[in-house]
């Protein structure tokens, strides 16, 4: 598929196309690459990080549907790019149901451009904080069914709602939607047991601040903890990105000092009220 060009010289970098570049993608513009690449230069780990985080969704939307989960909500899904959920997933249960939701219209045309013919699947756009209409938005409710699990997925997002009221309160809301035995999956950057150079950090954060329109936020554990409060959290519980169920196949970056990955991860089980 060809990448995105035309007219990007006028667009803003965003979150969701620096990602894909990090990522190796062909979806982002002029803006997001001289964003992206202005960070790399005083912190170049955001690629193995970028990596890193996607490693871990693959692995949790597997154990998901290895677990009998067929309806998936990814909130904040970025460009599409190589493992996506929807092919993780129908890999496990050919019947499986997924919807994208993104703020970034580019990522949600990308992402139906590769879904179509695919009836099981679907991308609109939303915003995280606006949960309510996420919840009733006509494609959602067509595809999925709150009464039956459903497996919200939250990678890599939530620091993109830096305002905690507004980002516990929209959490508690999707949960809310949810059936016993759904499961929430969340990564986060965190500010906890920094290994980088405070310095470079600062300097990256500045960066991104002035050169993108998406904010962020980072969380320590014990406020990423909080949107899990009364889920079952499935082992090995709250950790580093890294050491959530680590595969042979997963991207060998901060095997050898998981702190450095900057990311937490946790999947937590919706338990009977």
């Amino acid at each position: 598929m060809a990448g995105v060009s035309n007219g990007g010289e006028a667009k803003p970098a965003t979150a969701a196309r620096i990602y894909d570049y990090y990522l190796g993608g062909t979806h982002n513009f002029p803006a997001d690459r001289e964003a992206a690449e202005a960070m790399l230069r005083v912190f170049p780990v955001g690629p193995k990080l970028a990596r890193t985080n996607r490693a871990f969704l693959r692995r949790a939307v597997r154990y998901l549907a290895e677990s009998g989960v067929r309806q998936f909500l990814d909130i904040g899904s970025g460009i599409p790019s190589e493992g996506n959920v929807h092919e993780v997933v129908q890999q496990v249960a050919p019947d499986a149901r997924v919807v994208y939701v993104d703020i970034d219209p580019v990522a949600v045309a990308e992402s139906l451009e590769i879904l179509e013919g695919n009836e099981l699947a679907t991308a609109i756009r939303g915003d995280l904080r606006e949960p309510q209409a996420i919840l009733s938005h006509p494609q959602v409710t067509a595809l999925l069914d709150f009464t039956q699990p459903v497996g919200l997925l939250l990678a890599a997002v939530l620091h993109f709602v830096p305002e905690d009221d507004e980002a516990y309160d929209a959490v508690g809301q999707l949960r809310a939607a949810l059936a016993p035995g759904s499961y929430v999956v969340a990564s986060h950057a965190t500010t906890d047991d920094v290994v980088h150079d405070q310095d470079d950090l600062n300097v990256a954060h500045d960066t991104y601040q002035q050169q993108t329109v998406t904010p962020l936020g980072l969380r320590s554990r014990s406020q990423f903890e909080r949107f899990f409060t009364g889920l079952d959290l499935v082992e090995p519980g709250l950790v580093w990105l890294p050491l959530w169920r680590p595969a042979p196949d997963d991207p060998q970056y901060f095997t050898d000092d998981p702190k450095r990955s900057s990311g937490l991860a946790a999947v937590g089980r919706v338990l009977m009220p």
